[in-house]
């Protein structure tokens, strides 16, 4: 058994090792793109398990993955990642200028859903959209890069100040505040994709999910949508390479509990699943041909709510990262080769030296083998919670899964054995749970995310004052003037800026990083051409099927 296990843990690292080499390579495990073989001329269809119903799946207001691997298929940005690298998308050629600063997009032939051209304007909407503060919009801020555009958010400039500018129909400018080597990868995530004045005054709120309405510029278009239960895209007959796109059908399912999910699977009714049950993967990583284990630029961690006792307490906080033994969780309960964590940046990322930010960064005094035990109770006592006497039943809160209740279980009992504590568990479902974290209404909360883009500051910036995904709801001005400077400079002055600004996070512990994913998905070999891009998402316009 010992021998096995060895063996297999050996060949998750192999994997980890040779795709994180490069932080711009793609996660993507492919298989050759050759014709289908259908029968009778039937639809070709494809049943993917979403494993929950998305709060949302308009490209401007989601932040969710989910969401994303819906967007990612039924819209189209200026850029694309293919392979692992990106191409030209909605823009035909980009021009940059010397300096770095100004990108010129030059529009290709394209057509929306409802056979309108797609223009220049779409995009200039889209962006402005995103960054007006009364969208809400999550990621607003990365549109900061881009000339007077933090200035707009804050009420400092006009909206015509910011370089966000469509010269005419064919025609897309963009200029930034400052040389961003990384610029055309932000750009391929959902919040820069293209939408439709028209469309979305029409049902603000609602047009994205909204098969009636919805127009899209991507390989599919929304056909169905049945809260909880499946959305249905159809493949695009206006999309500029419709020619390429080989699947007539996509069915999204909406199944939750894992082990469902698996058994439909092996069952054949469904072709790809990414949500495998713990306790099952351990066999399927030895017995199954169609199991892969895929890396993942992301973070597992548990988020604290600074602003209620007693967790507004940084020292409680500390007491209670430095109690988990994150080894105990990769290797007991997750088993798909995640790596225990200790800063909050996972390996992979680099700095500008080409140096891994994880492994220089250090290791914050975290022992990920067992915990930092006689610390924590030293921390919990100066507290006032000495052996955790009078210390409060909270509660941890997570989105319904079988794999994130296993974690909690694992935390719960970790900190009643080591601090003497006890806390409740409780669960909700994903979109309740999404805005119960975003309203600050928890103790403690599971987090999770996936870089936006391959550098350290992706995850880094979460945290700032005025993020829309700051769910601890923490606030400290100097790590905002670092993440604010690390924008406009580069080089060694930005990796300072950056290695700072973790230092901060990691000392205040708002949050604590438990692991660092791998992805572990099961494909049918007869799913050609599958990839999933450096962010995680599931990209389908190059599929085929071969029964």
């Amino acid at each position: 058994m010992f021998k096995r296990k060895f063996v297999l843990t050996l060949t998750v690292l192999l994997i980890l090792t040779t795709v994180l080499s490069g932080c711009g390579s793609s996660k993507t495990t492919q298989q050759p793109q050759e014709k289908n073989e259908t029968s009778n001329n039937e639809p070709v269809v494809l049943n993917f398990n979403l494993a929950a119903d998305p709060r949302t799946i308009d490209p401007g207001l989601n932040d969710a993955i989910d969401g994303s691997h819906v967007i990612n298929n039924t819209f189209e940005g200026l850029m694309r990642e293919i392979d692992g690298k990106l191409e030209n998308a909605m823009a035909e050629k980009v021009d940059i200028s010397d300096d770095g600063t100004v990108y010129t997009f030059h529009i290709r032939d394209a057509k929306w859903s409802d056979g309108k051209p797609v223009r220049a304007q779409d995009f200039e909407y889209a962006w402005k959209r995103v960054l007006d503060p009364s969208t809400a919009a999550p990621y607003s801020y990365h549109m900061f890069y881009i000339k007077n555009a933090k200035a707009y958010y804050e009420g400092k400039a006009k909206i015509e100040d910011v370089g966000i500018k469509a010269i005419d129909d064919k025609t897309f400018k963009v200029t930034l505040e400052t040389p961003t080597s990384y610029f055309l990868s932000l750009i391929t995530r959902p919040a820069f994709m293209p939408v439709r004045k028209d469309i979305v005054e029409k049902a603000p709120e609602t047009w994205a999910k909204d098969p009636n309405l919805a127009v899209s510029n991507g390989p599919f278009i929304l056909a169905d949508y049945k809260t909880a239960d499946k959305l249905v895209l159809k493949k695009n007959p206006n999309y500029w390479a419709a020619d390429t796109v080989k699947i007539d059908q996509i069915n999204y399912l909406m199944i939750i509990e894992a082990s469902t999910a698996l058994t439909a699977y092996e069952s054949g009714e469904i072709d790809i699943i990414g949500n495998i049950p713990s306790q099952e993967i351990p066999r399927l990583m030895g017995e199954d041909s169609t199991f892969h284990v895929l890396p993942m630029l992301g973070t597992y961690y548990l988020i604290f709510n600074v602003n209620r006792p007693p967790t507004d307490d940084v020292k409680v906080r500390r007491a209670l990262a430095l109690a988990i033994d994150r080894k105990a969780i990769t290797e007991n309960v997750k088993r798909s080769g995640e790596i225990p964590a200790t800063g909050f940046n996972p390996a992979g990322l680099k700095d500008s030296q080409g140096r891994d930010f994880n492994k220089t960064a250090g290791d914050y005094g975290i022992n990920v083998d067992g915990g930092n035990i006689e610390e924590a109770k030293k921390l919990l006592a100066k507290a006032g919670y000495p052996d955790g006497k009078g210390f409060p039943e909270i509660t941890l809160l997570y989105n319904t899964s079988e794999s994130h209740k296993a974690i909690a279980e694992a935390i719960q009992e970790m900190w009643k054995k080591n601090l003497g504590i006890n806390i409740r568990l409780a669960n909700q479902e994903w979109a309740v749970f999404q805005d119960t974290r975003k309203q600050g209404n928890f103790d403690i909360a599971r987090g999770g995310y996936i870089s936006d883009y391959p550098d350290p500051v992706g995850l880094l910036e979460l945290f700032t004052t005025n993020s829309a995904n700051n769910a601890p709801h923490w606030s400290n001005k100097e790590y905002d003037e670092l993440i604010a400077k690390s924008r406009l400079v580069k080089g060694t002055e930005r990796d300072e800026l950056l290695y700072k600004a973790q230092d901060i996070l990691m000392k205040e512990m708002p949050v604590t990083p438990i692991f660092y994913y791998t992805d572990p998905v099961m494909v049918k070999d007869y799913v050609k051409g599958w990839q999933k891009n450096s962010m995680s998402y599931w990209y389908f316009g190059r599929v085929s099927i071969e029964k």
